[in-house]
């Protein structure tokens, strides 16, 4: 089959390159998928990079990557089954995550076929597309467990979503509008329409709005552009609001090269979880890959959640996808099509 092949760790147009491999047959649980579309995301792009360094011995590989062929999130066709995987059919229209373990590994997505755990499939809706189904897991896993798995969610709360448009954000908004709560969302001047359209009831512009200033208060604060403060985030935040932090690392902007900007912030919030109201511990239990992609089938079945696909390309053409991934510029997910 052909796929992408990463050689090492460092920059997309040195390590990639699309080749022939050998195509995989499903182990035990896992289902073997046709891929019709795979996404590109920033996970993908720092595991391509192997930056900051201390991925690296989290399991993905310390010299280059366990697994050569990148990319975590497709949707396809069953094309057949392993032992023991009895919850799909050939021929089933799915998606989901494949990456094994925790999202900082590569998981053999950007390839015409990958094995995947049945765990972490679920049936692709027919009102979406497979450019649409793909960009959802890893984004949306995270989403849910930051947004939804920190505390009981209370119908009517108000929250602001910091890098509203974004992977993560997109698939935020609409999960917090399906659950009923009044959203404010932040985001660039050329984004804004886009926010609107995902259901935003109110939109900062953060080229000229300062969202922790004015009069509104929120119960909570979801983070993803990780470019507030907890300090300026209490002036807006109910007494028992809760803040937040996603972890953009912006593609190796800001952050040292071993632990990135992400890692350091996490480990300082979380000492000051005793004694901050508006902070809690953090969930460190990885999402349930099998429940959360079964609820963004279900939204997305119900027109709830509508992923936004902004352009397509050709596998090969997966230097190019990184480069518009890292550009900012994208006004919704990018997909590869193997």
């Amino acid at each position: 089959m052909q796929a992408i092949l990463q050689s090492a760790y460092g920059e997309p147009a040195e390590v990639l390159s699309l080749g022939e491999t050998t195509k995989p047959v499903p182990a035990k649980g896992e289902v073997l998928v046709r891929v019709h579309a795979a996404s590109m995301h920033a996970d993908v792009w720092h595991v391509v990079k192997g930056w900051p360094y201390v991925l690296r011995l989290m399991g993905g590989g310390f010299a280059r990557p366990k697994n050569p062929i990148p990319g975590t999130d497709m949707a396809g066709i069953v094309e057949s089954v392993g032992e023991g995987a009895t919850r799909f059919q050939v021929g089933d229209a799915v998606f989901g995550e494949c990456a094994k373990g925790f999202q900082w590994a590569n998981g053999g997505a950007f390839a015409q076929y990958v094995a995947v755990s049945q765990e972490a499939l679920a049936l692709k809706p027919g009102n979406v597309s497979f450019e649409q189904a793909a960009s959802v897991p890893t984004s949306g896993l995270i989403a849910w467990h930051n947004l939804m798995g920190h505390r009981p969610w209370r119908s009517g709360q108000h929250v602001l979503i910091n890098g509203a448009a974004g992977g993560v954000g997109a698939v935020a908004l609409q999960l917090a509008k399906a659950h009923g709560a009044m959203v404010t969302a932040v985001e660039h001047t050329s984004k804004l329409a886009m926010v609107r359209a995902l259901g935003a009831d109110h939109v900062l512009d953060y080229s000229r709005d300062d969202p922790t200033q004015g009069s509104a208060r929120y119960d909570l604060i979801l983070d993803v552009a990780s470019n507030l403060t907890l300090g300026d985030c209490a002036r807006v935040l109910k007494p028992d609001g809760v803040y937040i932090l996603i972890g953009h690392d912006h593609y190796g902007a800001s952050g040292s090269q071993w632990l990135g900007s992400g890692i350091p912030a996490f480990l300082k919030l979380a000492l000051r979880t005793a004694f901050n109201p508006h902070l809690i511990k953090p969930n460190m239990a990885a999402p349930n890959k099998q429940i959360g992609t079964a609820l963004f089938s279900d939204l997305m079945a119900k027109g709830q959640l509508t992923p936004v696909v902004d352009r397509a390309f050709p596998l090969a053409k997966v230097v190019d996808a990184m480069a518009y991934l890292q550009s900012g510029r994208a006004l919704g997910r990018i997909v590869l099509i193997p």
